[in-house]
């Protein structure tokens, strides 16, 4: 695991099951986490969530995030909306490796309804082991 302080996790009502299960391989793996929520499946406003964490995230270069919706999307676009936030919405192993070696991703976000178990399980491993390469990559990020 590369060196992260706190992982905050957080769903709406659409990807609570697979919060629930990313939970549990956290747990597997002894990833400390800090879940903001919803506590059931009970309709609820995604952007409330994904504001919780890119909140937690925008205050410390070592925190990551990890946000799960019906889509990926609306999470997505919620947490950019806050500076020193990168978040990406990954849909293969390639896009999340690269989220974290290019371009120092800090959230990563997940559609329920478009993946499965196995593939968002192996997503957050890499997100999470994986370190920024740093060098040319670091100009870029400070542009954006």
């Amino acid at each position: 695991m590369i060196n992260l302080k706190k992982i905050f996790i957080s769903s709406d009502h659409a990807g609570y099951k697979l919060k629930e299960i990313i939970k549990l391989h956290l747990d597997k793996k002894k990833f400390k986490y800090t879940d903001l929520g919803p506590i059931n499946d009970n309709r609820v406003d995604y952007p409330d969530y994904a504001h919780k964490v890119a909140q937690k995230v925008k205050t410390n270069n070592n925190h990551v995030g990890i946000l799960i919706c019906g889509s990926g999307i609306g999470m997505n676009i919620t947490a950019n909306k806050h500076k020193n936030v990168r978040a990406v919405q990954c849909f293969n192993l390639k896009s999340t490796k690269l989220s974290r070696l290019h371009n120092n991703a800090n959230i990563i976000t997940l559609g329920s309804r478009l993946l499965t178990k196995k593939s968002a399980l192996n997503y957050v491993s890499i997100f999470l082991n994986t370190k920024f390469e740093g060098g040319r990559h670091k100009k870029r990020i400070k542009k954006i």
